[in-house]
């Protein structure tokens, strides 16, 4: 399974419409959405038109409309986002319980590679699934905060002018500059959660 770009948004713009929340920021138009993650704005009225459609967003039109989450946070799973997204979470449709494909393998029950794919898809499924949205802007916010970063859609950012997170560019930057260009284990939300832990 590998996340796709529409994906990426999706989950992108969710966190931050929980972020919003958090902050009480009601709605959120589609354009400081996509300012915000530095994301296509054309691409992303889709990917928020299909939100919609699914339920996880409403929307207000107008001119001081926008976007709010249609459900708490809480109630709303990585894996369903990625499986509304991208289909499947399984590498191989043999193992796959939503979209089950026969493979060209001539004896199913007993093929290894099958048997190492289905513990791919259950640890796939089994992070994506127990994470909700809430769980990831908990994460988030918790980093944000840390370093001292205004949040996003919150009062004190729009009282500053500034963008509410640092450019994607400038983070780079600021991240290779630190000599931390790369992420490690203990940057997972997993880790953020729960401290050490094992898949």
């Amino acid at each position: 399974m590998k996340l796709s770009k529409k994906g990426e948004y999706a989950l992108r713009s969710l966190i931050n419409l929980g972020i919003a929340v958090e902050v009480k920021r009601s709605l959120v138009q589609v354009s400081e959405l996509a300012d915000s993650e530095q994301l296509p704005i054309k691409f992303l009225e889709q990917i928020m038109q299909a939100l919609k459609e699914a339920g996880f967003v409403s929307s207000v039109r107008g001119k001081f409309g926008g976007y709010r989450l249609a459900k708490p946070a809480r109630e709303i799973t990585i894996g369903q986002v990625v499986r509304l997204i991208d289909g499947p979470l399984a590498p191989i449709g043999c193992v796959s319980q939503s979209a089950y494909e026969k493979c060209t393998c001539p004896d199913e029950a007993h093929c290894g590679l099958r048997m190492l794919m289905l513990d791919v898809r259950n640890a796939i499924a089994g992070i994506l699934d127990r994470y909700t949205l809430a769980d990831v802007v908990e994460v988030t916010l918790r980093k944000l905060r840390r370093d001292d970063v205004p949040l996003p859609f919150s009062a004190e950012a729009d009282a500053a002018a500034s963008p509410a997170r640092l450019t994607a560019r400038h983070a780079r930057k600021l991240a290779h500059r630190a000599g931390k260009a790369r992420l490690d284990e203990t940057d997972g939300v997993l880790h953020q959660l729960l401290g050490e832990y094992s898949i």
